[in-house]
Parts: structure tokens; C-alpha cells; sequence
């Protein structure tokens, strides 16, 4: 007798919930979480990266939204494809549907006829008492609704006389252990591949993942990334194509704050190689935008400096505006940086860089005491010699642009 399955609709990678500015790695959610309560509970589990499959993931996805056992449906981050997912569930079979959400998800509509299971993220991961806890709520609810299952779907529980749907004939649909790559294992190479900075290969391994699921933002994105990482066949024809595979993504009017930092740091870099004022003036409205809708330390510190750049190019009242609003900026990033270190620090895969912000807008805003306290912390959590490089270098420029403020300020002492 085949196992049951379980098939699991939730995003992959990490995600941004809109709606808090929050990153979740749903990957941890899924592997800690999902994935071992379902199999502890006896099922055989599914994600949709899991599939492997010739064809592009929608097939086989349909197919297990009907024939699944059970349905577990994570609506973590906003997701509407979660919700569209979770809804043709409803509207196929009345029973053995599970919802679970991150406990800080704001939800769009009213779902008070559907049961929400939360769990709860520290920052991009999970902590284990967490993980432990929820596994277990979670398996209990598996092997609940299987041994008395009962109507969880508003739609047939308000239409009650509605019948579920049957196939008129089996579909066919690839099973997960046959010889094809799972979009899950080419996402993993992938990454390797980034992590081992042997971008051309992972370039190569993303766009062949976006065959298998082509509406994929996260995909879209990790291609960009690698492109212009690539410098291949050099840098400003990697630069250009990854400005235009990012005009897939509707840039003007985007408030994804991944594709947002993602264009500031393509336009800054043009910028750098060409001196076309206009790359500077859109990486400054980029990660402007970014900064404003996520309040990240990221977009901020990067959004802070560009002002600087913009400022020591220019003359006069713009200069000086320029220069004004940097230090704002920074002022505000320190205090995004400080309420991490208060909260779920220790739980977090960034902590040298949040470190490294707090170094250095200290130094852009003429503190050094505070600056030095930052930079000794942040030396200890180094990992890579390239960390240091990439924050001494920034910090050098930045002691550059503040000798030229058009307010005289003078900040000297750099990084040694």
C-alpha cells in the first residue's frame, strides 16, 4: 500500500512579508518544520520545488491540490499564490486542508472561517524550542483530520449540499523519484555554485530552475544577482543585461524591496564604471524606495552613502541638501540596527553586518567613540576576509566624500 501524500503549498528561498518588511527563510520553515511533521506523522511530503518534472511546475501542481491526502498551506509573507492555492483547495475537496501563517502575518481579506495555525520567525530563522513546538502541533493536526476528518472549507461548508469534483480519467503526473532534477536540488546547486563565486555556472543552473517555474520572482531575482556578480564577458556588458532582465520586474512601480536593492546596486555599479549621472540619480531613487518601504539597514546605509556621492558631485543648495539628508538617514539606520541587537540578534545570520552598518554610520555621522566600539565588534564576527575589504573600502570612500562636504565637516581617522 502507497504511502499518503501531503502536499505542501508555501513559497521558497527567503521572502519578504510586505506587509512588516520582515524576511522569512520559508526554506527553514519547510525543512525544520513542515517536512519532518509530516513524515513523522506517516505521509510522504511534497513541495512544489520538490517535483521532479520535465514541464513547467503547474501540471503536477493542480494535480496534487486535488488528489492530495492532505494539504498543508503556509500564507507566510503575504503570499498570494498561497492564497490562490489554498483557495482552489477549498473549492476542490472539503476536507484535510491545513492553513499555518507567521504569527505577525497581516491578513488581506477576512479568513475568519479558516483556521490559522501560527508559528513564530526570530529574524530569517526559527528557534528550536519553536521548531519543536509547532512539529508537534502540527503532526497531531495530520493525523487529526485523517483519522476524523471533517469539513474545514467554507465553501462547502456554507454550499453543504455541493459534491466534491471527480477526474474523469487518471492523470498522469511525474513522480518525485524519477530521474529528473527537482527544481528544490538545481535551486541548491545553484546556490552552491553562488556561495563557491562561480557565478557563470550558477547563472546557468537559475535560468534552467525558471523553465521549470517561469513566474517565479525569487528566480527572476537570483539570475539578476549572478549576471551582474558574473562580470562576464565583463562587467558593463553584465551590468547592462542585468539592468534589463530587471525591467521584467516593473521597476517604476515595484514595492518588492529585494528587486529594489537589487536595482540600486546594479545602477550604483553603473554608475562607478561609467559616471553617467543617471545611473547615480536611479540607484539613489532605488534604494530610496527600498529604505522607505522595508526600513532595512541594507537599503539605508547604501541609500545614505549614494547621497554623499550625489552630493560631492553637485554644488551649491543641493549639495548641501544632499548631505543634510545622508546623515538623517544614517541616524535612522543606527536606530534600526540598535533595535536588532536588542531583540533577535543572536538568532540571526547577519549579525557581522548589522555590526558593520552600525561602524559605519557612526563614522558618517562624526561618532567616533561609538564608531570604534562597532568596528572592534564587528571584527570579531568576520568570516571572510572579503567582509573587512568590502566595509574598509566603503568607509575609506565615505571619509572621502565627508572631507568635501559643503558644511566643512571633517571626519579623519578612517579604518586602519
Amino acid at each position: 500500500m502507497s504511502k499518503k501524500i501531503c502536499f505542501v503549498v508555501m513559497g521558497y528561498g527567503v521572502k519578504i512579508d510586505y506587509s512588516t518588511g520582515r524576511e522569512l527563510d520559508l526554506d527553514k520553515t519547510y525543512r525544520n518544520i513542515v517536512k519532518p511533521a509530516v513524515i513523522e506523522a506517516g505521509l510522504e511530503c511534497i513541495r512544489a520545488d520538490d517535483i521532479k518534472h520535465s514541464g513547467i511546475i503547474d501540471i503536477p501542481m493542480y494535480h496534487y491540490l486535488y488528489s492530495a491526502d492532505v494539504v498543508i498551506a503556509d500564507l507566510s509573507t503575504y503570499n498570494p499564490n498561497a492564497f490562490y492555492e489554498l483557495g482552489i483547495r477549498h473549492a476542490l475537496r472539503p476536507h484535510t486542508t491545513i492553513a499555518i501563517a507567521e504569527k505577525e502575518l497581516k491578513y488581506p481579506f477576512d479568513l475568519s472561517h479558516t483556521v490559522i495555525r501560527t508559528y513564530e520567525h526570530l529574524g530569517k530563522g526559527i528557534d528550536h524550542d519553536e521548531v519543536m513546538r509547532f512539529r508537534e502541533e502540527l503532526q497531531d493536526a495530520i493525523q487529526s483530520i485523517l483519522e476524523n476528518p471533517s469539513i474545514d472549507s467554507p465553501v462547502y461548508s456554507f454550499l453543504n449540499e455541493l459534491t466534491p469534483p471527480i477526474l474523469k480519467s487518471t492523470l498522469e503526473v511525474a513522480s518525485t523519484s524519477n530521474e529528473k532534477e527537482s527544481l528544490s536540488s538545481i535551486l541548491e546547486y545553484a546556490q552552491n555554485a553562488m556561495d563557491n563565486k562561480d557565478f557563470v555556472v550558477a547563472k546557468g543552473l537559475f535560468l534552467t530552475a525558471s523553465t521549470i517555474d517561469p513566474n517565479s520572482i525569487y528566480i527572476k531575482q537570483k539570475i539578476v544577482l549572478a549576471t551582474y556578480k558574473s562580470k562576464y564577458p565583463d562587467q558593463l556588458s553584465a551590468l547592462n543585461e542585468a539592468y534589463e532582465m530587471l525591467q521584467t520586474l516593473n521597476p517604476e512601480s515595484t514595492t518588492d524591496p529585494e528587486t529594489l536593492g537589487l536595482l540600486g546596486a546594479v545602477c550604483k555599479r553603473l554608475w562607478e564604471v561609467t559616471e553617467v549621472r543617471t545611473w547615480l540619480d536611479k540607484a539613489i531613487f532605488f534604494y530610496e524606495k527600498g529604505f522607505y518601504i522595508k526600513n532595512d539597514y541594507y537599503n539605508g546605509i547604501n541609500f545614505a552613502f549614494l547621497l554623499n556621492v550625489r552630493g560631492s558631485n553637485s554644488g551649491g543648495n543641493e549639495a548641501i541638501a544632499d548631505y543634510v539628508s545622508a546623515e538623517r538617514v544614517r541616524f535612522k539606520v543606527i536606530e534600526i540596527c540598535k533595535s536588532l541587537l536588542e531583540s533577535s540578534f543572536e538568532s540571526r545570520g547577519d549579525k557581522y553586518w548589522i555590526l558593520a552598518t552600525l561602524e559605519e554610520a557612526f563614522f558618517g555621522v562624526d561618532m567616533l567613540v561609538e564608531y570604534a566600539l562597532y568596528k572592534t565588534r564587528a571584527e570579531t564576527l568576520v568570516t571572510n576576509a572579503w567582509e573587512r575589504d568590502s566595509t574598509n573600502e566603503q568607509i575609506n570612500k565615505l571619509a572621502v566624500l565627508l572631507e568635501r562636504s559643503p558644511m566643512k565637516v571633517r571626519i579623519t581617522g578612517g579604518p586602519q
